[in-house]
Order: structure tokens, then sequence, then C-alpha cells
């Protein structure tokens, strides 16, 4: 039986789950950590198992060796040529990569040229593309993009209301994110409502560190929440999301800050951790509210307002809704959350039977009885999306 990977690399990790195919059943997953640094970490569970290794890796060719000389240590494969196929999440797909595509030397070029648009994602993505083809010089490879559910927006929603020579010259647009994870939640939804997808209008939630929300309307994305990077939107752990461009520009005068330094701010000292000024955990905001802790209150109650603010917006855009769906980590974990953003939404039909929403991280209907609309709770799956557009790519590439 051929093995599909499905890989999401960062700037000093590796994440992977390996799939026996066609069966989709997951046969390893783990994660290589603090690649590049003196010491990083290695961590596989396998058939019941976990095993775990301190070492320093150099970069992510090291780590990828590494990978694929333990799967065969510990018996999950027999040699590298039982893996067939390997899918990679890339988060900049720009206006190029409006589907998943098959990795060629264009691709490459192509992924590379974008990675102004994802900095911090797209170089690192790139290094294990460049890796797992030398090392698997034979498997199909694809690459799956964040963006790319999002790249044929109706262009009332992707564009700013910019100078339009600004998207022609230099593609200033909104990408969105998620796009893996929103289309995953839509089909799911569409089975547990057993209607067609392109029959319903969704909203879909991603909601964990980093979070978005996306209109679906006949089976596509018709809005997003995250803009031209993944800093707008809904507030998130350390982004701030919205904020009017003049105000960072007065707060950089005031404070004499580079624009570098604004936008560090923005994402990673802002959010829950920047209003609270306790963290940016989700656990420890929903704590601290509850011993009285003003700030971690407000932190609360500014991150469900502006889930609350989009739910709203998208409605109105799609003219109703069918479902809406709660995924990632808030979403699918934090039952608290999940109550909060849902109180007061009577008036759209919109209501939870707080019993059912006793849970985490299963697939369960939410919906109170009389609610006249869906609420889901879908556990995302990022990586069966990537192996399962392996399969479809593979037979379309024939």
């Amino acid at each position: 039986m051929s093995k599909s990977i499905a890989v999401n690399a960062g700037s000093s990790t590796l994440k992977f789950k390996l799939f026996d195919m066609p069966s989709e059943e997951v046969v390893a997953e783990g994660t290589i950590e603090r690649i590049g640094e003196k010491m990083g970490h290695a961590k596989i569970k396998y058939a019941g198992q976990k095993h775990e290794d301190d070492q320093p890796f150099g970069d992510h060719g090291a780590a990828i060796k590494y990978l694929l000389d333990q799967l065969i240590a510990l018996g999950i494969v027999q040699n590298y040529d039982e893996i067939t196929a390997v899918g990679h999440r890339v988060v900049a797909g720009g206006e190029y990569f409006k589907d998943s595509a098959v990795i060629t030397d264009d691709v490459i070029k192509k992924i590379d040229s974008l990675a102004e648009y994802a900095p911090l994602h797209d170089p690192a993505e790139l290094m294990g593309i460049k890796a797992f083809r030398k090392a698997l010089p034979n498997a199909f490879a694809i690459a799956v993009f964040d963006t790319s559910f999002h790249a044929e927006m109706p262009k009332k929603n992707a564009l700013y209301s910019i100078p339009y020579e600004w998207y022609e010259k230099y593609g200033a647009r909104k990408y969105g994110a998620h796009g893996t994870s929103h289309r995953y939640v839509a089909a799911q939804a569409a089975k547990m409502l057993k209607k067609p997808l392109e029959d319903l209008k969704l909203i879909t939630m991603h909601i964990g560190a980093g979070a978005s929300i996306t209109a679906v309307k006949n089976g596509k994305s018709f809005d997003t929440s995250m803009g031209f990077t993944p800093l707008a939107g809904i507030t998130m752990a350390t982004r701030s999301g919205d904020v009017d461009p003049s105000l960072v520009a007065f707060v950089e005068e005031k404070a004499g800050m580079s624009s570098d330094e604004m936008i560090d701010t923005l994402n990673h000292k802002s959010g829950l951790l920047g209003i609270s000024e306790l963290s940016p955990d989700m656990r420890d905001i929903l704590d601290a509210a509850d011993k009285g802790n003003e700030k971690a209150q407000l932190a609360l109650d500014i991150y469900v307002n502006r889930i609350k603010r989009y739910i709203g917006a998208y409605i109105a855009e799609m003219d109703g809704v069918d479902a809406i769906v709660f995924t990632a980590g808030v979403g699918e974990n934090s039952i608290p959350v999940r109550k909060l953003v849902t109180d007061n939404l009577d008036c759209f039909g919109i209501k939870i039977d707080q019993e059912k929403n006793q849970c985490r991280g299963v697939e369960r209907d939410l919906s109170a009885a009389d609610a006249k609309v869906k609420t889901l709770l879908i556990p995302t799956n990022e990586e069966l999306m990537i192996v399962r557009d392996i399969e479809r790519l593979k037979k379309e590439a024939k």
C-alpha cells in the first residue's frame, strides 16, 4: 500500500502526518522543533506509541532526512519508495494559484516570488519543498495554498477602497488564509446537513491562535476576515485584527516606532495578549476573567464582539445563513467561547443547546431544537484535505 505525507514547514519547525492511501488511515504524525538551533526536539506518534529525541537539526534538509530515516527505523515504512506522494502546505499563493498545484520548477519560482506576501511562512515552506524533493525525487509532490480557496472571491469583497492601480501593480487585495481548513469544514458541514454544498450558505469560523471567519456561498469563499496578510480581521491571540491605518501612523510618530516595529507589535504583542497584558492563551484569559481580572474580561469581551460582528456582516452579505461552524483550537475546545459567541444571536435564528455544547474536539450538531440556523462543531483536518488533493491532482495529471 502506498503512503502520502502531508507536510507543514515553519521557519524552525516541521509538522507531518503520514497516511496509508487510499484508505486515508493515519499511520504516523509528529513534529520536529527548533530546527537551526543548538538543540532540537523530535516527536513521532505511531501505532499507539511515541518516539521522542533531542538532537541538533542544522536545517530543514537535516530534519527531513532524520524524519525519513526514523520512519524506517521505527518500522513505519520499509523504504523511502513506500512514500509515493508529498503534499506541502503553503501560506501565500497570491494571484497565481487558485487551486493546489503539482510542484514543478515553475511553481517553485512562483512560490519564491511570493515570499514578500508571507515572509514568515513561504520561505520556510519552500525550504521544505526543496528538501523533500531532494530526499524523495520520485514522489508526486503538490503545494496546497492557504489562499487558494479565497482566490476567486467576488471583487466587491476581495478589493480595498484604494487606488485600483495598486491592485494591478502590486497585487493589493484581500487574500485571506486558513483556506484548506475552511474548505474542509464546509464540505463536512454539507455532509452533516445532508445537502449539496453548492446549495448552502455557511459561516465557517477557524478560531485558534490565528483566527479567520469565512462566508461560504454556493460552495465557494464569498468573503473572509483576514486580508492582504493574516493580520486583519478579528481579535486573535497576539494579532490585533482590524485597526484604523491612521492610528498606526499616529502611534508610530508618538512612540518613535519604525513601521517594522509597529507591524511586529500588531502581530506579536496585540490581541488577547495586548489587551489583557497577561496571556495570549484563551484558557488563561477565561480563568483570569472568572477571578475578576478586568483586563482579561475586557480582552474576552472584545474577542467575542469581533466574532459576532463578522457573523452579522456575513449574514447580511449572503442574505441569510444555513449554518455556522466552529473549528480550530479555541473553536473546537472552548465550551465558554462557543456559548458567548452564540448568546443573543436568536434574532438570526442561531441558538445552541447548552448540554450538547459540553464537548471538545468531536463532530457534533450543537443546535437547540428550536434553532432555525444550525450550529456545528467540526474538528478541522487540513492534512486530510492535502492528501485528498494529492489523489485528485494525480487523477487530473493522468
